[in-house]
């Protein structure tokens, strides 16, 4: 009901924020290329252009980058083109530009700014404050291990992800929020490391999330396709819609309802809403996926009801 309500008052205002056509600049949290953020900028540059508006973006390349000097650099060098090009409304995707833009620029500053994609938990950035508006991206972590279990032999959970602060973040609150347990965990920074966590996986986990290879910069499809469909032993999941070639199984999320979100809000926040007035927002939208390809090595026959494949 709550989201019916904010989606109903964003949709009404930016109706109105056509007229005015304004300038909104988005900061992406990393680079050109990661196909969730791609994807969230460019659902937001289709809204804001279509109302007539004009959209910039700004990549903090903090994937590639990762260190806080090159983060905190490229996030001053946004400061000067927001000084510069003077946007009515700022947008960021992703946890770098709330802790390194937002919560060191922007606090409770005369720009309004709407940020998606913040895992989990904004307040650990002090957000909201008083000029910004927001969705908290969420996956649905229960659901995904509630699909895998029925396959799995034994309730030994296991994790592997890029090596970043947003994963390690990730896990921190799927522990707080729902009380689990992680037997092994895997975080990789290269191909190696992930095909190496992969394989041990397969022996002393039961279960396996799947959670991120944006940050691998070596990253082989192909090889990573190969090895999960040959040598997967377990049930694997994943919340991810492009990790799917290597699991069985997956809730995927929408990175359009983020970019959508921020595209709106901004233009209702352009034609005169106060940010206080929108309650942060969390993401809803998900499909349920199947790879038969993986299930045909595991001997998995059923396919779940309403699933997409994916292969």
């Amino acid at each position: 009901m709550l989201a019916s309500a904010v989606g109903a008052l964003v949709t009404a205002s930016a109706v109105k924020a056509r007229a005015q056509a304004p300038r909104v600049l988005h900061v992406d949290s990393y680079h050109q290329g990661n196909e969730w953020n791609d994807r969230i900028a460019a659902e937001c540059r289709r809204i804001i252009e279509g109302a007539g508006g004009q959209w910039r973006i700004f990549h903090l390349d903090a994937k590639r980058r990762p260190a806080p000097e090159q983060i905190e650099e490229a996030a001053r060098r946004a400061t000067e083109i927001v000084a510069e090009w003077k946007p009515d409304v700022l947008t960021t995707s992703d946890d770098p530009a709330a802790e390194y833009l937002i919560m060191r620029y922007y606090r409770d500053a005369d720009l309004p700014v709407v940020f998606c994609g913040v895992n989990w938990d904004a307040s650990v950035y002090g957000l909201p404050y008083t000029n910004t508006a927001g969705m908290v991206e969420v996956s649905a972590i229960p659901q995904i291990i509630s699909l895998m279990r029925p396959l799995a032999k034994g309730d030994r959970l296991g994790l592997i992800t890029e090596e970043t602060p947003t994963k390690r973040k990730e896990m921190k609150e799927h522990i707080r929020l729902f009380d689990l347990h992680y037997d092994r965990t895997w975080f990789v920074s290269d191909f190696e490391a992930w095909t190496e966590g992969f394989l041990e996986a397969q022996e002393q986990v039961d279960m396996l999330l799947l959670l991120g290879v944006g940050a691998v910069t070596d990253w082989d499809d192909r090889a990573a396709r190969r090895l999960a469909q040959t040598r997967t032993a377990i049930p694997t999941g994943t919340d991810f819609p492009w990790l799917m070639p290597y699991a069985l199984l997956g809730v995927g999320k929408r990175p359009e309802e983020q970019g959508r979100f921020a595209a709106e809000t901004a233009l209702a926040i352009a034609a005169g809403t106060d940010p206080r007035d929108i309650p942060i927002a969390y993401n809803t939208e998900g499909d349920l996926l199947f790879n038969p390809l993986i299930a045909r090595h595991l001997g998995v026959a059923k396919i779940p009801p309403l699933a997409t494949l994916v292969d």
